[in-house]
């Protein structure tokens, strides 16, 4: 146990970000990492509880989070980084992207506040990097068997490097210029800095995964190329089909899907945008993100660096409470009003609100809108507009930012002829789909959801994947 008297001598104390006139001119990482005094006073916080919620309950992957506080406590960073990556192929990620619901898990935040996890996590892996801990494992023994994963964002990552480690030969197709899928081209450089994602795929390659870019499966490579060319398919193309705004004006110039708008930028930073392909572009204007999750606040992010006259940011369902919601009581992950640093920034927000329609001539000028009640009738939320809650908004750029509904039926899936289940996901059995040796990983057959999520269904897969291939040995 770090500290049995820890958590009542000490306060929680939250990373800090850099300046915001100084972080809105650039696309750096916003955090700052606390000095390791502060780092392990924050790891002596951790209570060593009897039924530790925060791996069993709140981490997807099981990451053992006692047992890494104290060594970090006791300062036996190493054996911190080999615990943390026996659970977790890429806390570097999680480390600074994931919402952290072992934190939310954490005893101490039934009465307190939790302890520093995710911080803690992130610091564990940089170390780590820093004094060459962290070496490619390549495995001894070579199985003859090889891989083909469709998709290279966290999921497919994941299994590549398993399947990898456990002797098979993996190539992972990628339909964009570079490998990382979402982790790349969906999260933005202020949040997860490109070259954090570079060093970790370096370690890939030694350990025999091969990279193919700019391949579309299912266009660029038929599914009969694949079949009959691999033992076994994964399928991790993510959930990319977004959820679109059917509204009178959605065909005017200058209304976009957020996803449309954050992968253009992130190319922009790479210095991978081809100068033939038309900008997406916030500088001057008045934009409005259509959406309050994580998405949405990446576009308010975004658009404010490139200039943009001024962001909007609406929201369909209610504000949430502040602080504690009862209807999500620990240890689950509870629906609060959450702050991040893109709003920090200048942003404004509206919840419930319903877009009615989109007015412009060639180009969108502006939304109309409307606000909108909510109340539980038999169970179940309804929606009613408000009498006179009209209201219209300068609109010169529309970033809408409403979620994902499932994976791209088109090309591959159909190709395939894979089951899928009510929601539109790839149908599996233990990460196998209706089609013998193809798998699906991630959102593909799980529906959009959290970067952790993906790794923990990708080592799943892997497991899956593997056992299967030496039962046909």
């Amino acid at each position: 146990m770090a500290d049995p008297t820890g958590f009542l001598r000490h306060s929680r104390q939250e990373v800090p970000y850099r300046p915001v006139d100084e972080r809105r001119g650039d696309y750096e990482e916003v955090s700052v990492p606390l000095p390791i005094d502060a780092l392990t006073t924050q790891a002596s916080r951790c209570m060593d509880c009897g039924v530790p919620f925060c791996h069993g309950m709140g981490c997807p992957l099981g990451n053992r989070i006692p047992e890494f506080n104290d060594l970090v406590y006791q300062g036996r960073w190493r054996e911190a980084s080999d615990l943390l990556h026996a659970t977790n192929n890429f806390p570097e990620i999680t480390g600074r992207v994931c919402p952290a619901p072992c934190e939310a898990a954490c005893t101490l935040n039934l009465g307190d506040q939790p302890v520093l996890i995710r911080h803690i996590e992130y610091q564990i892996v940089e170390r780590a990097f820093a004094e060459g801990w962290i070496r490619p494992m390549p495995p001894q023994v070579r199985s003859g068997r090889r891989v083909a994963v469709v998709g290279s964002g966290p999921a497919g990552l994941a299994v590549a490097q398993q399947l990898a480690r456990a002797g098979h030969d993996v190539t992972v197709f990628e339909k964009d210029r570079s490998p990382g899928g979402l982790l790349r081209y969906g999260i933005p450089d202020f949040k997860l800095d490109k070259r954090i994602l570079d060093r970790r795929l370096e370690q890939m390659r030694a350990e025999g995964v091969t990279f193919e870019t700019n391949v579309l499966v299912g266009e660029d490579l038929s599914a009969r190329y694949l079949r009959r060319t691999f033992d076994a398919i994964c399928l991790a193309k993510g959930a990319c089909q977004g959820r679109d705004l059917v509204v009178q004006g959605r065909g005017l110039d200058n209304v976009h899907f957020a996803m449309a708008f954050l992968a253009q930028q992130n190319r922009r930073t790479a210095g991978e945008l081809d100068p033939a392909e038309p900008q997406i572009l916030a500088g001057g204007r008045h934009v409005v993100v259509v959406g309050g999750g994580d998405t949405g606040a990446d576009c308010v992010g975004t658009a404010i660096r490139q200039g943009a006259a001024s962001v909007t940011q609406i929201e369909i369902l209610p504000a949430p409470p502040e602080g504690t919601n009862p209807q999500t009581p620990w240890p689950a992950y509870p629906r609060i009003l959450r702050t991040s640093s893109s709003h920090q920034e200048g942003c404004r927000r509206l919840w419930s609100v319903r877009t009615t329609r989109l007015a412009g001539t060639q180009a969108v000028s502006e939304l109309h809108a409307v606000k909108v009640d909510w109340r539980e009738e038999d169970g179940r939320f309804v929606m009613t507009d408000v009498p006179g809650g009209e209201l219209v908004l300068k609109a010169d750029l529309v970033l809408l930012a409403l979620g994902f509904v499932h994976v791209v039926h088109s090309g591959l899936v159909e190709s395939l002829g894979l089951a899928l289940d009510e929601r539109g996901n790839i149908a599996v059995n233990n990460y196998h789909t209706s089609v013998e040796g193809v798998f699906a990983a991630g959102d593909a057959m799980a529906g959009a959801s959290l970067v952790v999520r993906a790794i923990a269904a990708g080592r799943e897969a892997a497991d899956a994947i593997d056992a299967w291939l030496r039962r046909r040995a």
